[in-house]
């Protein structure tokens, strides 16, 4: 090395100390430096570690020193949780918790019109069942683990979005609400009180890991850490009501990882619709179910993202298709202030197919997640427009 980049090092070196200091999550500072070298490790602080390297929070500084020592450097990719469809939810809101009310709110409906259309839209239903011993990984804002319909569901909570540590655990606290309503559409159980509103399958544990920030952008290296992590823990089904227009290796690998220990993946398929291949990643892998969403008519609406089904070969999953289609329009579900509030999205439409995986979950094939996927396709009504299409796949999954 020759006397003008040991300078450079040792300035370098010396600045490195206090840098980190100053940057926030908030900002577009995260890369992935591919790099095994202990020194950088040192030097940058790793935040997570991946097969080509590990990322952090760099400065422009850091980035200027990175490329004098031949350090290559790649930013790395933020998703969003999808945002709900506002055309449907004009002056449409479920109850609010208020300050000092002595009675909790309770839902305008126990059983929501998308929980009925899975149960068959049987008569006689007046709650649901199933999940009993199912792990579900809710990859999101984080949970409202105090929610009379969800406290008792929530079993794990990380939080993956901290600045100073990469991973919190028992925090998952959700200053957005996105988190917590998927949470109720998958698994809401009434409440102790049985007053509380009833998701797919009330019987399942929840694994609330928080990805996103309350402005719900997602770091990729978070979102992809916390996969691995949830196939770790034995999660079988993981949601992400989250996506972007194009892929990210790190959760790109995350994935066919969780899916070689047998975790079903389910994404939303996005709300940029209706144009042919405006289906999000990472919904569009086809190791993923990729989920759109319908109305309360069972027409399919325009804003849910479509695949290109129609140019690939009919049931086959391949990449850029959508598998299915839920109810997406006007969904109520639990709200981060204990209450309860009605939204439309893909992303409301994604965990009621979560909540069926859990349900219908194949505990004693060899390959369980195969085989509820196979499942929940045989379980499938086709929708129109007929045959595998761009907009509801093999149709709606239901009992």
């Amino acid at each position: 090395m020759n006397t003008r980049k040991t300078a450079y090092l040792v300035a370098f070196c010396l600045i490195f100390s206090v840098s980190g200091v100053v940057y926030g999550a908030s900002e577009d500072t995260r890369y992935l430096v591919k790099s095994h070298s202990g020194f950088w490790k040192k030097s940058f602080n790793v935040r997570h570690q991946f097969e080509d390297g590990f990322t952090t929070d760099l400065s422009d500084w850091q980035l200027k020193i990175a490329k004098i020592f031949g350090v290559e450097v790649i930013p790395v990719k933020k998703l969003y949780i999808l945002p709900e469809s506002f055309a449907d939810n004009e002056n449409v809101e479920g109850a609010r918790a208020k300050p000092g009310q002595p009675i909790r709110p309770v839902p305008s409906d126990q059983l929501t019109w998308g929980i009925e259309a899975i149960y068959g839209n049987n008569p006689l239903l007046t709650k649901t069942s199933g999940g009993v011993g199912v792990n579900v990984a809710i990859l999101d804002t984080g949970i409202f683990k105090t929610h009379p319909d969800l406290k008792n569901r929530v079993v794990q909570c990380k939080d993956f979005t901290a600045f100073k540590e990469p991973v919190i655990d028992g925090k998952c606290d959700d200053k957005n609400g996105h988190g917590t309503h998927v949470a109720g559409t998958i698994a809401a159980d009434g409440g102790n009180d049985g007053r509380g509103i009833y998701g797919v399958a009330p019987g399942a544990s929840l694994f609330a890991y928080k990805v996103c920030g309350a402005n719900g952008s997602c770091w990729s290296d978070d979102i992809a850490t916390a996969i691995t992590t949830a196939a770790d823990q034995g999660v079988n089904v993981i949601n992400m009501s989250l996506g972007s227009d194009s892929e990210s290796p790190l959760i790109k690998s995350a994935i066919s990882y969780a899916v070689n220990k047998n975790t079903l993946v389910v994404a939303a398929a996005g709300n940029d619709g209706p144009d042919t291949g405006s289906i999000d990643y990472p919904g569009a892998n086809p190791d993923v179910i990729a989920v759109g969403a319908f109305d309360v008519g069972w027409a399919m609406v325009d804003w849910s993202s479509r695949g290109i089904n129609s140019t690939t070969t009919p049931y086959v999953m391949e990449e850029g298709d959508v598998e299915f289609a839920a109810p997406g329009a006007i969904v109520e579900s639990t709200w981060k202030d204990g209450g309860y509030v009605i939204l439309s999205g893909t992303s409301m439409a994604t965990p009621h197919i979560t909540g069926l995986a859990a349900k219908l979950w194949q505990k004693d094939a060899k390959d369980p997640d195969s085989a509820t996927r196979a499942l929940l396709q045989a379980f499938s009504q086709d929708l129109i427009p007929a045959g595998d299409d761009d907009a509801s796949g093999w149709g709606f999954p239901h009992l």
